[in-house]
């Protein structure tokens, strides 16, 4: 929405510096003077309104380069804008589309509050994230494995969490810092999720243990 914001100002300089020149001598042949406020008010304004889709185009490149990485193949990170934003009542915090015939997109929304902690989680230190921007990380990578494939939320669920570590290094991470960062996940928030994204068959030695060595449960070497 801003974009269009943006084009609308510029095109608002352009009418008046337009204007200007089919009217620069009044009607006693006086030269007239250029607005020169009311135009660069305007340019100023429709440039900072493109600031905004800059930077998170910006961000979405770099996570997109994460998450193709986790996912194996070229995948496009879109995070959802301020209008999309205003309009949305839904509760997930990313989405993967998946076709009829159950194949997934290589693309995901993740939503704006969650890009923002990952924005914040870019430009951190990553040694001491606030829940907040754990949960972000996860959520990246959550999706990630929706567009490898799975679709089961438990199975889902369980197999991110095995993989927040290698995400968070992609992200700028330590190796410790990530482990603790997947161990913070695993160990603080996953108990609390709702049971259909949990499974008695996610933990070490289980059924859903894809025996990472970035698995929380695993030991840092």
């Amino acid at each position: 929405m801003l974009n269009w914001v943006s084009a609308a100002l510029l095109v608002g300089a352009v009418v008046i510096v337009v204007r200007w020149l089919h009217a620069r001598v009044d009607a006693v042949g006086r030269t007239r003077a250029f607005p020169w406020f009311s135009t660069v008010c305007l340019v100023a304004l429709g440039f900072a309104c493109l600031v905004p889709g800059l930077l998170r185009a910006r961000l979405e490149q770099r996570l997109s380069v994460a998450a193709e990485t986790i996912v194996g193949a070229p995948v496009e990170v879109r995070c959802q804008a301020f209008g999309g934003a205003f309009v949305d009542a839904g509760a997930d915090l990313g989405y993967v589309a998946f076709g009829p015939d159950g194949v997934p997109e290589r693309a995901t929304l993740i939503k704006r509050n969650q890009c923002r902690d990952l924005s914040a989680y870019l430009r951190s230190s990553k040694e001491s994230p606030i829940n907040e921007q754990v949960v972000a990380v996860h959520v990246l990578t959550h999706e990630a494995m929706h567009m490898r494939g799975f679709k089961n939320e438990a199975e889902t669920e369980c197999l991110a969490l095995q993989y927040d570590a290698d995400m968070a290094q992609l992200l700028g991470a330590s190796p410790r810092a990530a482990h603790d960062l997947a161990v913070t996940y695993w160990q603080n928030v996953y108990p609390r999720m709702p049971a259909g994204y949990r499974s008695d068959e996610c933990g070490p030695g289980k059924v859903l243990d894809a025996r990472l060595s970035g698995a929380p449960w695993s030991v840092l070497e």
